[in-house]
């Protein structure tokens, strides 16, 4: 499983014209999901993105954690993480899990993160988005469940 992590003043996903998901101040996950991964793999990637001190605290020194600041957590799956470029110019996208298991992990993270007693906001598994992201720093960092990087 794989995740970008990004700070954010403020996010939001459009689909047809409607704000379907957005949050304040906190941190937007764009998620991709892999053949091989399970609830595990979920778990540690909730565990670091809710933990993962990346917020500022009184000294300006990133100290803080989502949970720390009460941020909201915005989750956007993106299969194109599993986009492999190493040959030719044309992504291909057979690392990326089908639909129905990586529907399940989505909405696991999703389900396990509202369980912390987060405001979540997701997108729409499958669809065509629009996601605006006020990035805040900025600040991004890159997740694998793997620990491939």
């Amino acid at each position: 499983m794989r995740a970008v992590v990004q700070r954010v003043a403020k996010s939001s996903v459009t689909v047809d014209s409607d704000v379907i998901g957005k949050i304040d101040r906190g941190i937007m996950v764009l998620l991709g999901v892999t053949h091989d991964d399970t609830s595990e793999d979920v778990d540690y990637i909730l565990d670091k993105v809710v933990n993962l001190r990346i917020f500022e605290d009184e000294n300006d020194k990133m100290n803080l954690s989502l949970v720390d600041v009460g941020g909201e957590l915005l989750v956007v799956s993106q299969f194109t993480l599993y986009g492999d470029v190493r040959k030719g110019r044309r992504p291909s996208f057979t690392n990326a899990a089908k639909p129905e298991l990586a529907d399940k992990l989505y909405l696991e993270l999703v389900d396990k993160a509202k369980q912390k007693g987060l405001n979540v906001g997701t997108g729409k598994f499958g669809a065509h988005m629009f996601v605006d992201i006020t990035n805040d720093g900025p600040v991004t960092i890159l997740l694998d469940s793997k620990k491939t990087f």
